[in-house]
């Protein structure tokens, strides 16, 4: 008889995660799981059925009150066999009574809705190919380890709804990445972060005051890699 056993997934196990995410075209930033790891060692769950790997889940918990559930996948062999719903029940169990976020496809909204998520707000992503801007770094802008941590923990604190100094911490210290920040009358007035991913790049996050402190960062951001990519 099959016997699917679901535990928490080691730093090695995540590599495989983050492959059948690449897989499922999500495009995971080359060295993301390092930074999720270290966010939560015990967020990460994964289902083995008689010893196979067949599907995990994160439950990622921020703080003492907020949790986001993400990396939601059952490769398709084992799909239509229960082990998906094994997994959300289980995520369900770990974040007990926090304030759960996630990003959901709009095909499955209402399963969402079944289990009592509320629409927050629409992801819009954009893609293009990065190209030359004049003056695109301005002497405002700054590598932001040039900038003490604590305001910069303190800044992106404003933007999430509980404690993630850990996650932040590791994101802006990512192998590959760039992180700028821009200064205006000598306090932090916007950041942002740059990461190679599987294919490109991606920038996120991205926090400013205003929208043209914004666009400048983003202009910024884009001029640290290739033209074209």
């Amino acid at each position: 008889m099959s016997a699917l056993h679901i535990r928490a997934m080691t730093r090695c196990e995540l590599d495989l995660g983050i492959e059948w995410a690449a897989e499922e075209g999500w495009n995971p930033g080359l060295h993301d799981a390092d930074t999720f790891h270290a966010t939560d060692p015990d967020g990460f769950l994964g289902a083995w059925l008689n010893g196979e790997p067949v599907g995990m889940v994160s439950a990622v918990h921020y703080g003492a009150g907020f949790g986001f559930l993400g990396f939601y996948i059952v490769r398709p062999p084992f799909r239509g066999q229960g082990h998906g719903l094994a997994l959300w029940q289980a995520a369900m169990q770990r974040f007990n009574g926090r304030v759960v976020g996630l990003d959901g496809v709009v095909a499955q909204q209402d399963n969402y809705r079944k289990s009592g998520f509320e629409l927050a707000w629409n992801n819009v992503r954009y893609e293009g190919a990065a190209r030359a801007h004049a003056g695109a770094v301005p002497p405002s802008v700054v590598p932001l380890h040039e900038l003490p941590l604590q305001a910069v923990l303190d800044y992106d604190a404003a933007f999430f709804p509980d404690d993630r100094r850990t996650f932040t911490r590791h994101w802006l210290a990512q192998r590959g990445s760039t992180a700028l920040a821009m200064q205006r009358d000598g306090r932090l007035a916007g950041c942002g972060v740059i990461r190679p991913c599987r294919v490109g790049h991606k920038i996120g996050p991205l926090f400013a005051d205003d929208t043209e402190t914004a666009e400048l960062l983003c202009h910024a951001l884009m001029s640290q890699v290739p033209q074209g990519a």
